[in-house]
């Protein structure tokens, strides 16, 4: 069996407890004894074995219980370890890769326009104008009836250099049947149609599902027979330039065919530089930043020019860093509720892993990174520079070697030098990049706290196979015993039989028996 750490004040409970255990079950025995041979006629058989295979197996099983608790107990305070350490581990992911740290924020000051950054942009106020906003194409046919047949053939929409052909039959060749089979194209380009009914009869609408100039709508038809208004929807679309709307051509008449809405890019100025794009939603033209913008982005007059600000985001790195202080702190505490000696200690499984190495390694090399720095250049930048210090005496509200935060002095250290914050978390040899490599092996496949577990596992194991064995022991020497006892409380009975007939012969202390009756006589 493998040797599980334990105090010693448990080995000596647990000693004395077998040896109670032992001289209880042997009291029955022996007073089932002392009766059976002092005048009454039979044993209490079924007793007096429980009693004598109680009393010689009483002290393994206890012993072998009670190391089934330690063993349980362990396991239970090695679990709340790993899910201490893996809460850390599981925490500090954005101060380990960095996320968390040289991130931004963009606010306008108008109205209309939105921005958002992220961690590749760079803090400053920039100018910008908005001109004129994307928009998608929406053309709309002349009217026809809703259930006219306009004739069969070979539709081909185009929307940006995409394209899909429709077959035109009799059982699609209304206006709807014709919406419905754009829609419902596989090869659909980016294209909507709709039937809109007016006064005059039903239109076939169809809007570019993307803004830009270049996302013009194309129809062409071709192999029509039976025409009827059919070959009208052909239509062809040209790109604005400079900024103008986009324009058609009817493929049979001028009034075949309505544009609503041009095809058209965002127009804008940042700091003066004119810039366009497709979307309203502009990704490339500041670095890091992304610019939402709506109609109501163009001012009065058309232009007016608004300031987006691009600033550190203290509040992301803040709460980074007060949830990594907080996890850790959560670890501390759980090493004194398993690990520490004190009989008082609020968790009933306090000392069970304080004589484990297991526990003294971790707490040492976690505690050796938390107090160590990192280069910034020609200096070392620590967490005591961002205000968080080790509690040396515990308090009433957290034990000694938990962090505490001062955070003024932490605000102050985001603001005023965030480069040496981020280098203290860089994600190579940072802070938490550190620990984390840690964690990982710690909780990782044939780390400290799997080997531990699994020795923990074996030893349980084992208690069961010995136990398994003690109950199969058990059962032979309660039949061993049973059989012998019997024998003997039917030896005994039989004993008692030929006592009470000689006595009725004989006579006894107190009587005479028929013999000496008869002899009398």
């Amino acid at each position: 069996m493998s040797t599980i750490p334990s105090t010693s004040s448990s080995a000596a409970a647990t000693a004395a407890a077998n040896a109670a255990a032992s001289a209880a079950a042997e009291e029955p025995a022996e007073q089932s004894i002392i009766s059976g041979s002092t005048g009454n006629s039979s044993l209490d058989v079924s007793s007096l074995v429980t009693s004598l295979v109680n009393a010689k197996v009483a002290g393994q099983t206890a012993t072998l219980s009670a190391q089934q608790t330690n063993d349980n107990t362990q396991l239970s305070a090695i679990g709340a370890l790993q899910a201490a350490l893996s809460a850390l581990q599981a925490g500090i992911a954005s101060l380990s890769n960095g996320t968390a740290l040289g991130q931004f924020t963009a606010t306008a000051d108008g109205t209309g326009l939105t921005a958002t950054a992220d961690g590749t942009a760079s803090a400053g106020a920039y100018s910008v104008a908005v001109t004129q906003i994307a928009s998608a194409q929406t053309l709309s046919s002349a009217a026809f009836g809703a259930t006219t047949a306009l004739g069969t053939g070979t539709m081909s929409v185009s929307v940006g250099g995409k394209s899909m052909s429709i077959n035109i039959t009799s059982s699609n060749n209304t206006i709807s049947g014709i919406a419905s089979a754009i829609n419902s194209s596989s090869s659909n380009p980016g294209v909507t149609a709709t039937v809109v009914t007016g006064t005059d009869g039903a239109h076939l609408v169809l809007r570019s599902s993307a803004t830009g100039a270049t996302n013009t709508i194309n129809v062409s038809v071709s192999d029509v027979a039976g025409d009827n208004g059919l070959s009208s929807l052909g239509v062809t679309s040209t790109p604005g330039t400079d900024g103008a709307a986009s324009t058609f051509t009817s493929a049979v008449s001028a009034n075949a065919w309505k544009q609503s809405a041009s095809a058209q890019d965002a127009e804008f100025t940042i700091d003066g530089t004119a810039a366009t794009s497709s979307s309203n939603a502009v990704t490339t033209a500041l670095k890091g930043v992304t610019l939402n913008l709506t109609a109501a982005a163009i001012g009065t007059p058309p232009g007016t020019p608004q300031t987006v600000t691009v600033a550190q985001n203290t509040s992301s790195a803040s709460t980074a860093i007060n949830s990594f202080v907080t996890l850790y702190n959560t670890l501390v505490t759980t090493y004194g509720q398993v690990g520490n000696d004190n009989s008082q200690a609020a968790s009933t499984q306090g000392g069970i892993l304080s004589s484990n190495p297991m526990l003294a390694t971790i707490q040492n090399t976690l505690a050796a990174i938390i107090g160590s720095g990192v280069k910034n250049g020609n200096s070392t930048i620590s967490l005591g520079a961002l205000g968080i210090t080790l509690q040396a005496q515990a308090s009433a509200t957290q034990p000694a070697g938990a962090l505490v935060i001062d955070p003024t002095k932490l605000a102050a250290a985001l603001q005023s030098n965030p480069s040496g914050v981020a280098n203290l978390f860089n994600s190579t040899t940072g802070i938490a990049a550190q620990i984390t490599s840690s964690l990982n092996s710690f909780l990782g496949a044939g780390g400290l706290i799997a080997n531990s577990q699994s020795a923990v596992n074996t030893d349980l194991k084992s208690i069961t196979s010995q136990q398994a064995t003690l109950a199969t022991y058990t059962a032979q020497l309660t039949s061993q015993y049973q059989a012998q006892f019997t024998a003997l409380n039917t030896l005994m009975a039989t004993m008692n039989n030929n006592s009470q007939y000689l006595t009725q012969l004989f006579g006894g202390a107190n009587s005479a028996g028929a013999l000496a009756t008869g002899a009398s006589g």
